[in-house]
């Protein structure tokens, strides 16, 4: 790798590695070196179309190749760890799509493997990289808006989904908390820290992973986070933390935020901008590019132990609702 350029490598080829792969070249310094997947065919039909200079028919193969500097696992979830690990221990620094893996066990299995070999490990929380997002923290941080008093987030999709769809496989990591839910609590996780108390309820679907799920966190400052999941129904997908002496509010698509408005008690709404190109996964990229620049084991904004955290959080939420994965 040079300070000019770094070659990705993209492990996976369904919808979330092509929405990778699209907004890379918004990336200064990036490009797509190669694509492995499972079978030869789809690793070139992926390479063909989105430009990459190489395609393996097996993770290894892609995991082998000396002219990729960083792999980006865009796998299924219950893929991410034996993904992962393929690469680590093909010496190479990893982006692992979120939730990083299945449960808190396997995450801090990865996060070892990567210590102990000295590479770069991170999940693609691409939220916690938006400017928005970032901004938004540093005004609660810096009490723009007083002490937080509660704060509310919802992401629901659209349903109903097919028994066989992979949000509903129980061995697939199925339910809307990893796939949606993640992103309410990597929010709250953001502006008020690790929560006291726990509370959650959900609806499961015949297979027994969770259809909509309620999350109540309770912290110490006295501060309520209330969070809502679901794959039965598409929501308004927005946000909003009131504190003491004002509110911040994020448009639906609170996730990947280009503006948000600040309300403060006697003054007028502001309205912050941040626009960008393409859907917001380069930000991710940018990140890992830094942290590689400046050989970060491990980036300031994901970093292991919040990784950590919060698959602890999630394990209690699935023990709560009562969803099992068979692994």
């Amino acid at each position: 790798m040079t300070a000019q350029t770094v070659r990705w490598g993209i492990l996976g080829t369904g919808g979330i590695a092509a929405t990778f792969a699209s907004d890379l070249p918004h990336v200064p310094g990036a490009t797509l070196a190669a694509v492995g997947s499972r079978t030869p065919e789809a690793a070139a039909t992926f390479a063909e179309k989105h430009g990459a200079a190489r395609a393996h028919g097996s993770w290894a193969e892609l995991a082998a190749d000396p002219d990729v500097d960083v792999i980006y696992v865009a796998t299924p979830h219950a893929s991410h760890h034996a993904a992962a690990m393929v690469c680590l221990e093909g010496g190479k620094s990893v982006l692992v799509e979120k939730p990083l893996t299945l449960d808190l066990a396997t995450s801090a299995q990865l996060v070892q493997e990567a210590r102990t070999r000295e590479l770069f490990l991170m999940e693609a929380m691409w939220m916690r990289c938006n400017p928005a997002i970032r901004k938004i923290r540093d005004l609660v941080k810096d009490g723009a808006i007083g002490e937080v008093v509660t704060l509310h987030a919802d992401f629901g999709l659209q349903g109903p989904f097919e028994p066989e769809h992979r949000l509903r496989n129980p061995a697939l990591g199925g339910g809307a908390l990893l796939d949606v839910g993640v992103y309410p609590i990597h929010f709250a996780d953001l502006m008020l820290g690790s929560p006291e108390t726990v509370h959650s309820w959900a609806h499961l679907t015949p297979e027994n992973v969770d259809e909509t799920t309620g999350i109540l966190l309770g912290y110490a400052s006295g501060a309520v986070a209330a969070l809502t999941c679901s794959i039965a129904g598409e929501s308004r997908n927005a946000a909003s933390i009131t504190g003491t002496l004002g509110r911040i509010d994020l448009p639906p698509g609170f996730f990947a935020p280009q503006s948000f408005t600040l309300t403060r008690a006697g003054r007028e709404p502001e309205t912050f901008s941040h626009a960008f190109e393409g859907r917001g996964y380069q930000f991710e990229a940018i990140e890992v590019q830094r942290c590689l620049a400046h050989n970060f084991p491990e980036s300031p904004l994901v970093p292991h132990t919040t990784t950590l955290e919060i698959m602890a959080l999630l394990d209690t939420i699935r023990a709560e609702i009562g969803v099992v994965y068979p692994a």
